[in-house]
């Protein structure tokens, strides 16, 4: 898929009436820290500068997303990459996962990429903010540097990385990092509450006011995959019809205290100084949104 397809089905205005998921509005300092970084860290996904850069080397959407999340990792087998993303049908992910290796080294693809993030984030808050991205970025990195790796394969993978000199492709990498520390957290909570992740992907697009399969469709499962899931979980009494029970929705509510709980050390790190670094990255996320680097719908970015 070409970027030009991306950003017409996801960067375009979101649905009339759309607003922040009640599911995650009210939620505390951890969930709210992560909302806050995706804008800025989703420079390496969303950004059209990146994929501008990379389509001079024959690469398209996927092959830039599953390259540009995956070579933090060094250069495992397909496989390894695909259980690490998790949530996507792991054939298409190792499958492009070896297409797009082909295409670009691991040197070529972290440069380009650590240069982009640079300077999609310089051009998108402007050089004025210089010092309130160094001070940020510099802070979020120490804590970055304390946290433990053990069990977060991709965090480790971007945590591993020498840090940008660049203040702004430093921020964006920081950034990174803490999404990815709670993304290998998430997955090892709804692996320990039993589901599955296609079960998953319909609890958090259901959770999050989807309609039933708009998320979920996007993982590329086949048929017979989402439809077993969807039995399973109306099996287990978390799914009526297109709908979560009660019982669903306390099972992904317990999925995200899970997650929440395991993201504490992060929350712990910034002490006094999380509020007013989630609200400067709320301010440069809004900034995102606007210049056209990051999906508007508060849905996505809730999502992940």
């Amino acid at each position: 898929m070409q970027y030009s397809d991306v950003k017409t089905a996801f960067l375009g205005p979101a649905p009339d009436g759309t607003t922040t998921p009640a599911a995650v509005a009210e939620r505390g300092p951890a969930r709210r820290l992560r909302d806050a970084v995706e804008p800025v860290s989703m420079q390496v996904v969303w950004g059209p500068l990146l994929h501008e850069r990379l389509a001079e080397h024959g690469m398209d959407f996927f092959d830039a997303y599953v390259w540009g999340r995956a070579f933090p990792m060094g250069e495992p087998s397909g496989p390894v990459v695909a259980s690490a993303f998790a949530a996507f049908e792991p054939g298409l992910i190792a499958t492009i996962y070896d297409r797009a290796r082909a295409l670009m080294s691991r040197e070529d693809i972290h440069r380009i990429t650590v240069e982009t993030a640079a300077d999609s984030l310089r051009s998108t808050l402007g050089d004025g903010e210089r010092n309130a991205v160094s001070s940020v970025a510099g802070r979020l990195a120490a804590v970055v540097d304390d946290l433990d790796p053990t069990g977060r394969v991709l965090f480790t993978g971007v945590a591993s990385l020498d840090w940008p000199e660049d203040p702004y492709g430093k921020l964006c990498q920081a950034c990174l990092a803490l999404r990815e520390h709670r993304g290998d957290a998430h997955v090892a909570a709804y692996i320990g509450a039993g589901f599955t992740p296609v079960e998953m992907n319909v609890l958090t697009e259901l959770w999050l006011g989807y309609p039933l399969g708009e998320y979920s469709g996007t993982r590329a499962w086949p048929e017979g995959a989402t439809a077993a899931a969807l039995a399973g979980l109306r099996d287990r009494g978390l799914l009526d019809g297109e709908t979560l029970t009660a019982d669903g929705q306390a099972a992904r509510e317990a999925i995200e205290d899970a997650t929440d709980a395991m993201e504490q050390p992060v929350v712990d790190a910034l002490g006094g100084d999380l509020d007013a670094i989630v609200d400067q990255l709320n301010t440069w996320g809004e900034a995102c949104i606007e210049g056209g680097t990051f999906p508007p719908d508060p849905r996505k970015r809730a999502a992940g």
